[in-house]
């Protein structure tokens, strides 16, 4: 009888939970898992993880399981909206979708015709860049990115200049052969399931991993050691490691002779007028001194064995190697750790462990792949030899206003060991590497009726690939591209409105937003941000005219909007996950994904893209419309059948050729999207093992790329340790060359535009403010949460639904804190109120929150008394867009300098102990929401 009862207690594990599984791809991140959504009669009533796909084999998060509840969430929009009250106001009127298209259409047609310049079209977290660049193309307006500007611009940028790829999207671990993983200040919100799975791969094998990063919560948490570093100081970390490599002599020499351009020669004559860059031949090839003969040669020459040391003399001018600069720079006193510690907040000893740990890992760690290849120069070679030393970085270092030399160092780093794209270290994702001569150049050209003459980004090589007019002013109107931010890559989203309203430095008709929640999170000085959305001139005319955006929940930002164009959810479209933009490939194959419409929506709704394409055709866009008809009936259209050159679409595989199908490169195929359906909504294409390695400089890799279509011809590049790029910014502002910065940039450009890594500290940094604002302020995602979508989700909310401010122990007891306790923290900018938690295992300087957690009330859904609204809070307040003016008076973003990233990491507070006021400061007045609640 026992016995009996007890197998009653055993679960049924074969409960049928579904009659239908339809495979897609996860939005609830950028991980782009695959995931099976089980439906019971045409309702999804399950999530769980696609156990064939190559992302994330199974594994899901939270975040992805929750997917399930924002199919369903109150606060999605249901219908095209107007607005008929003041903006802010929340008061819409519902219309019809070729009421709010001619609406659109309207607005933007005139601008086309005479000042493309004068829409400034600008998209969040969305995953199909490829169509919205090409669209802003087409329309012919420079004023054009994506979210980047304010994410982690400053890693992409820095990786693709130096590397020809970036961490994580483009870039991964060595997760199978690494024996030790730095990861430099990553939370738990980016790329979530790989690094969870690799992290227990490495676990397993008892491999180390150290995390250097201000707090220790996710993943610092699980590390063998933990470095509570300074916020901002992580550079100055890296170049002291890089000293006491250097000076112990623990350095890949073969690699950096073969695969760097440290052997590279540069001209040493401050007299010369090609000081600082590189000596080249006839040809243009910048020269190296080959070993067999003692004598220049270009750097890929045939059989060429470059040497590392050596001078040459030549017209009268000295030259050396890359090499014996940079051994000259950082063997320099100034990065021992005895001298850099007070400022990372680390003892020195501490620092020589670190050093210690990773020589040890890189050189007294015997890893060889049997595996024979031939390199660009025709040395064949029996093996690849690796070095299991694997970095991982990600906002944490990206989000400072020297965040681009940063990620330059630890890329300089990482070269020294030898330990980028060999085995165990960190390997290249195709379609990268590509080096920034194998992107366009940033195109931004106005012209009334007519289109760019290329995409609006690009990645510049000198001064004149800048966007500013014959003057030095800023063509676009984020002032991406001019002297105040050369290498804005992925544009200056969170300067958009202020210099709109600015008129700085011009004036915009229309802003055009897509999942973009610039009235709240995604904004610095969020308060300043909401008044100048509905600023008006002495007339009462709004500054920014009209505002058009896009989203699929009733977010902070659709109050401000003047019309409403409702998205889907991402259950309820297609999208492309494509190589042509951020794709899921891994080291070992190029992968692209889609999305698929798995139900349809119950509103009055239709997906963004096609939205896009719609307006492009009623606009008579080149490549939307032909003859007055649109070219694509809708996105799924336009993936199957766009080509961005012969033979070249948004997805790779099942693309037909002269005897069917075919991956890479072939003409459009009508059932390719049923195909990709069948195959669990991906498709890889396998990299081979000849090719895995080693892929910069790997024949086998460049002849597999261009057979692929992701290559046109073998683009072999080296490691830039020297960037000639940045060395031809430098010598601008040094007063060379026909194109030079305004007076008042000209030192700021000097000193952050090295060709070698170097490190400053934050621009907002001002000395005598230190002692008034003693702390820094960080924030970070929770596993649970990623945009900011995630905390209206009914499961998610549960695991987050308010935030407080986390305080060392130290500063907790010099205030007198309690459990329940408030504090005001007080910023240069502002202030707010927040309720205050203990925390020790964080640097003693730093006091952070969770981001994104906060909400104004009578958003998202959400009741008006829900915590998010009350004791949920932003740190976004306390952070200005503008840095303080210094004494030349100039007006400059508080953003990286050479990039244009954000510099949201850059805040510094001083805290005081208050009353609990019972909700978080600052409290706005409620939004009127324009989803009635339900019942």
């Amino acid at each position: 009888m026992a016995q009996t009862e007890r197998q009653h207690d055993i679960p049924d594990t074969q409960v049928q939970i579904s009659d239908e599984i339809r495979k897609t791809t996860c939005y609830m991140c950028a991980c782009r898992c695959g995931i099976d959504v089980h439906l019971k009669d045409g309702t999804p009533v399950y999530i769980e993880g696609n156990h064939d796909h190559p992302v994330n084999r199974g594994v899901l998060c939270a975040k992805g399981a929750a997917g399930l509840k924002q199919v369903t969430s109150p606060a999605r929009l249901r219908a095209p909206l107007r607005r008929v009250g003041p903006r802010g106001s929340g008061e819409f009127e519902e219309i019809s979708w070729d009421e709010a298209l001619e609406t659109a259409a309207g607005w933007l047609k005139p601008l086309r015709e005479t000042a493309p310049e004068q829409l400034a079209f600008f998209t969040g977290r969305d995953q199909s860049q490829s169509l919205t660049s090409w669209w802003a193309q087409q329309f012919g307006t420079p004023n054009y990115a994506a979210h980047g500007g304010f994410c982690s611009v400053n890693m992409a940028a820095a990786g693709l200049y130096t590397l020809g790829a970036s961490f994580w999207e483009f870039g991964t671990p060595d997760w199978d052969h690494a024996e030790l993983l730095l990861l430099f200040g990553v939370a738990e919100d980016h790329d979530s399931n790989p690094i969870k799975m690799g992290l227990s791969q490495l676990k397993a094998r008892g491999a180390k991993v150290v995390s250097i990063n201000p707090v220790r919560s996710g993943y610092s948490a699980i590390a063998d050691a933990w470095l509570g570093i300074t916020p901002g100081s992580d550079g100055l970390l890296v170049l002291s490691l890089v000293h006491e490599l250097l000076r112990a002599g623990r350095i890949d020499l073969e690699f950096l002779a073969q695969f760097t351009n440290a052997p590279v020669l540069v001209d040493c004559d401050p007299k010369s007028p090609e000081y600082g860059l590189f000596l080249r031949g006839d040809d243009g090839s910048p020269l190296v001194i080959d070993a067999r003969t003692g004598r220049p040669a270009p750097w890929d020459g045939e059989g060429v064995e470059p040497k590392l040391t050596g001078h040459l003399r030549r017209a009268g001018i000295s030259h050396r190697t890359v090499m014996e600069m940079i051994a000259a720079q950082y063997m320099d006193r100034a990065y021992a750790p005895e001298a850099v510690a007070e400022r990372v907040g680390l003892p020195p000893e501490r620092i020589r462990w670190l050093a210690a740990e990773i020589a040890r890992a890189a050189f007294d760690t015997k890893l060889q792949l049997d595996r024979p290849w031939t390199d660009f120069r025709g040395r064949q070679h029996s093996t690849m030899p690796g070095r299991p030393v694997a970095v991982h970085a990600m906002r944490g270092v990206s989000a400072h206003s020297n965040g681009f030399q940063t990620c330059r160092a630890i890329h300089l780093l990482q070269a020294l060991l030898g330990a980028v794209e060999t085995p165990g270290s960190f390997r290249f994702k195709p379609p990268y590497p590509k080096p920034p001569e194998a992107h366009c150049r940033p195109h931004f050209r106005a012209r009334p009726g007519q289109p760019l003459d290329g995409p609006p980004l690009g990645y510049p090589l000198g001064p004149e690939d800048l966007a500013v007019d014959a003057a030095g002013a800023p063509l676009r109107i984020d002032k991406a591209f001019s002297w105040e931010a050369p290498l804005a890559v992925h544009g200056m989203m969170h300067m958009v409105i202020a210099n709109a309203v600015a008129a700085d430095p011009y004036s915009i008709d229309t802003l055009f937003l897509y999942m973009s929640n610039m009235a709240w999170n995604s904004a610095m000085n969020t308060a300043g941000t909401m008044e100048m959305l509905t600023a008006q001139d002495e007339e009462g005319n709004y500054l920014i005219p009209r505002i058009i955006y896009s989203d699929a929940y009733a977010s902070e930002m659709v109050a401000y909007a003047d019309l409403i164009l409702p998205d889907t959810t991402y259950l309820e479209r297609h999208d492309c996950i494509s190589l042509l933009d951020r794709p899921i490939s891994e080291p070992d194959a190029a992968a692209d994904a889609i999305r698929w419409p798995v139900i349809e929506p119950d509103r009055d709704v239709r997906p963004f893209q096609s939205v896009l394409l719609d307006l492009g055709a009623r606009l008579g866009l080149p490549g939307m419309s032909k003859d007055g008809r649109p070219v694509y009936r809708d996105y799924a259209d336009y993936i199957t059948n766009h080509e961005r050159r012969p033979g070249i679409g948004p997805l790779a595989g099942f693309r037909m050729g002269p005897h069917g199908l075919q991956d890479g490169r072939g003409t459009p195929n009508e059932a390719q999207l049923d195909s990709y359906i069948a195959a669990g909504g991906t498709h890889a294409i396998p990299v081979p093992p000849e090719a895995a390695y080693y892929k910069p400089w790997n024949r086998a890799y460049q002849d597999w790329a261009v057979a692929t279509g992701l290559l046109d011809a073998p683009a072999p590049a080296l490691v830039q340790l020297w960037s000639e790029p940045l060395r031809r910014f430098q010598r601008a502002a040094e007063g060379q060359g026909e194109r030079q910065p305004p007076e008042a940039l000209r030192d700021r450009l000097a000193a952050v535009m090295t060709p070698l890594p170097v490190w400053y500290p934050p621009l907002s940094d001002i000395p005598e403010d230190e002692e008034s604002y003693p702390l820094h302020a960080i924030t970070q995602r929770p596993m649970a949460m990623y945009h900011s979508w995630g905390s209206q989700n009914v499961w998610l909310r549960q695991i987050h639904g308010s935030n407080p401010l986390y305080i060392p122990g130290a500063w907790w007891r010099a205030l007198g804190l309690q459990e329940g306790d408030w504090v005001r923290v007080i910023s240069p900018h502002g202030e707010i109120t927040a309720p205050a938690a203990r925390m020790e295992a964080q640097s003693e300087s730093t006091v952070w929150t969770w981001n994104a957690i906060g909400k104004r009330s009578g958003t998202w859904g959400l009741d008006p008394d829900a915590p998010e609204a009350k004791k949920g809070f932003l740190l976004n307040h306390l952070i200005p867009e503008h840095l303080p003016p210094r004494a030349a008076g100039v007006s400059l973003s508080n953003s990286d300098p050479i990039t244009g990233q954000a510099a949201w990491f850059d805040l510094r507070v001083r805290l005081e102990k208050c009353a609990a006021p019972g909700d978080s400061r600052p409290a706005f007045p409620p939004l009127r929401s324009p989803v009635p609640r339900p019942a």
